[in-house]
């Protein structure tokens, strides 16, 4: 590839900042009368949470509270918020929580406009039109959802979580406000955080596709590019700071800040650029364990990084480096799997999918299932067949790491 190429989608606005909850009412009245906030049973009873729905009742905007959003988004409670509010008739929808509020918000809204069912509008691209108005806030600092043009749900018919994506969905305004995580606990922090740590690893290391015209066009995802690595840096940069202090001491607010302005970027970094194997392996994983997605990615991601290298080596160094690493590219593209490694058991990440529940005969049914989802495998920077992804899935299982290296 000749010459710099770069892409990003993002909100119209994004404002950062601790206290910044408080212009939530003046945005939210910027953009119409009658707003529906999507929001969890925990959350909703939370002070900060009631103080911001005054906040926007203040500004003269009706508003109807959904507060029964559950983790990982099963189908049907979207379609009981959306059966909920019919008659309410918003005019815009807030996401308050984590990323399972603001998917959900992402999925009303474009329920809200287009209708049907949320099946019509699975895989890439199949969204016809501009969606309801959202307004992001995040609660926890991982899932990056409030930028990006991607809502995962799961499908219980089907029994697997399914992925849309569409510029479309991407929030009109994501308010990130630090405060808003300090009471987020440990353990959801650790998780959270090294959720966001993958999205940065992948989307800076992804494969980078032939650049045409209609690459943005006809793809939400395009691959590692100059602007999606400016962020994916930048939360890197962040998460090796502050993780551990986040999840050792939650009260810090200097550290909360870095890890919500990491899993900001990091947000900005995959929702152009994409993931790649280690979430291609979760899915089936996570499915098959019931265990969180962001605990699941981080635990593959040192495997799938010992895979990676030979095609990775410059990528890992430069990472290496704004970590502040130092030495020849080789010994840093080594160095930096360690460091993640050694980041992901402070945090006390699992090592291994035997520790995460994946039973021992899955190990292949795992590899196999995984090469299915053709987008993040295509995006990976080295060359997946069932055969690597088999060596991965049983590296991860046995916590082996060194049959890996190359």
């Amino acid at each position: 590839m000749t010459g710099i190429f770069g892409a990003l989608r993002l909100p119209a606005s994004v404002v950062f900042g601790s206290g910044q909850r408080a212009a939530i009412g003046m945005m939210t009245a910027q953009i119409g009368k009658r707003a529906l906030i999507c929001t969890d049973a925990r959350m909703g009873q939370d002070a900060q949470f009631k103080a911001i729905v005054a906040d926007i009742q203040a500004n003269g905007v009706e508003v109807k509270v959904y507060d029964r959003t559950e983790a990982d988004l099963p189908i049907g409670g979207i379609t009981g918020c959306v059966e909920d509010c019919a008659g309410f008739d918003p005019d815009v929808v807030l996401g308050i929580g984590g990323g399972s509020c603001m998917d959900m918000a992402k999925c009303v809204a474009v329920l809200l406009k287009h209708g049907g069912s949320l099946r019509d509008y699975y895989g890439e691209n199949q969204i016809p039109g501009p969606v309801a108005p959202v307004i992001a806030v995040p609660t926890t600092s991982g899932t990056g959802s409030e930028v990006t043009p991607v809502a995962v749900i799961a499908d219980t018919e089907r029994g697997t979580k399914v992925g849309i994506s569409s510029p479309y969905l991407i929030p009109r305004v994501a308010v990130c406000d630090p405060e808003l995580t300090l009471t987020c606990p440990p353990g959801l922090t650790a998780v959270s955080g090294a959720d966001a740590l993958t999205h940065a690893i992948e989307s800076f290391t992804a494969a980078r596709r032939q650049v045409t015209p209609d690459l943005t066009v006809k793809n939400v995802f395009v691959g590692k590019n100059a602007l999606s690595d400016t962020f994916g840096l930048l939360a890197l940069k962040n998460i090796f700071e502050a993780l551990p202090t986040a999840v050792k001491d939650g009260a810090n607010l200097e550290a909360r800040e870095k890890m919500m302005l990491a899993s900001l970027s990091a947000g900005c970094a995959f929702g152009t650029a994409g993931t790649a194997a280690a979430h291609a392996i979760q899915y089936p994983v996570g499915n098959e364990t019931h265990t969180p997605h962001g605990m699941g990615v981080a635990l593959l991601m040192p495997y799938v990084m010992e895979y990676n290298r030979p095609s990775s080596v410059a990528a890992f160094a430069e990472i290496a480096r704004a970590i502040g690493l130092t030495g020849t590219d080789e010994e840093l593209s080594h160095k930096l799997i360690d460091a993640v490694a050694a980041l992901l058991a402070e945090i006390k990440i699992p090592v291994t999918l035997k520790e995460l529940g994946l039973p021992e005969d899955k190990q292949d049914w795992t590899a196999e299932s995984a090469i299915g989802a053709a987008r993040l495998v295509n995006n990976n920077p080295r060359k997946l067949d069932v055969d690597a992804m088999k060596a991965i899935t049983r590296a991860a299982f046995s916590g082996d790491r060194a049959s890996l290296s190359s």
